[in-house]
């Protein structure tokens, strides 16, 4: 058995040790084990997680991430990593069993977020009795080939992203666009500050509709993953500028400037059963590439 032990901060060499397990792991995988929201937590000062460390024979043999904040459903939400030198021994399991104890002490339901829809995290979903609640898929086009951008609808222009000044507006604008969304609809504006640190952050990639007034109407941030790859990282329209042709514009503005960085292909993330979205990112050019799972007990 391993040894776990829980932490509510992390120390720089933890954190360290966590941060190389993760990068085993998705070089052996092909994907990364958690998402970029855990890897934010993973910094000094960050706050709302309890961390969960496995050991074993000195090694860090796993890694588990309880999102103390949930998501807006009321959902704690876990993520796990198992180094791929300590798997097949239980350390999964164990992982999961204190994540379900952690949850039940606060009274909470878990969803738990398999990334790649791998075989042995649906596994270890089929042992626990998990169903799965929620597919998310990434979709992948190349950049070669776009559309042209469509006219913005009368009276709008496309201006930057300004640091400091634009933050508010970003996140009313977003959360009106995702009410409905259990992550999305909960950003503030310190997750925009949070993010603007980031060195993948540029605001020229940071497209902002504005009216006459400069009220921002809709957005597309995007974002850089490395030299061939660029990521719709988020589009959020208002729904009082919705069903004009906005998202459509703003989406293929955003895809000509990440053509224009020099990379290749881009991806996004949408929700599989979000018909109409799948539809639009499909006329787009976008198919399906692969997908991440969330599970519930």
């Amino acid at each position: 058995m391993a040894d776990l032990t829980w932490h509510d901060a992390l120390d720089p060499e933890q954190a360290e040790e966590i941060t190389r397990l993760l990068a085993e792991a998705e070089e052996v995988d092909g994907v990364a084990p958690v998402g970029e929201a855990v890897h934010l937590r993973l910094r000094p000062g960050a706050s709302g997680s309890a961390h969960l460390l496995a050991r074993a024979d000195g090694v860090l043999a796993g890694y588990a991430h309880l999102d103390l904040l949930g998501d807006s459903d009321g959902n704690l939400v876990a993520e796990l990593a198992v180094r791929p030198g300590s798997r097949r021994a239980g350390v999964g399991s164990e992982l999961a069993g204190a994540l379900l104890g952690a949850a039940a002490d606060r009274g909470k339901p878990v969803r738990f977020w398999a990334h790649g829809d791998r075989e042995g995290a649906s596994g270890l979903a089929a042992r626990l009795g998990a169903r799965r609640v929620r597919e998310l898929w990434v979709m992948r086009r190349e950049l070669a080939g776009l559309p042209e951008v469509p006219p913005l609808p009368e009276g709008v222009a496309l201006r930057s992203f300004e640091p400091g000044r634009d933050e508010d507006a970003v996140v009313r604008v977003n959360a009106r666009a995702f009410s409905w969304h259990p992550e999305q609809g909960a950003m503030t504006a310190d997750d925009v500050r949070l993010k603007e640190a980031e060195d993948w952050f540029d605001a020229d990639g940071f497209l902002l509709a504005v009216d006459g007034a400069d009220r921002l109407l809709g957005f597309h941030w995007t974002k850089r993953h490395d030299e061939s790859m660029g990521e719709v990282y988020v589009v959020g329209v208002d729904p009082d500028a919705q069903g004009g042709g906005l998202g459509k514009a703003l989406t293929l503005a955003g895809l000509v400037h990440l053509k224009s960085t020099g990379l290749r292909d881009v991806h996004l993330y949408v929700e599989s059963d979000n018909s109409p979205a799948v539809r639009v990112y499909t006329r787009l050019g976008f198919s399906r590439w692969k997908a991440d799972v969330q599970y519930a007990l």
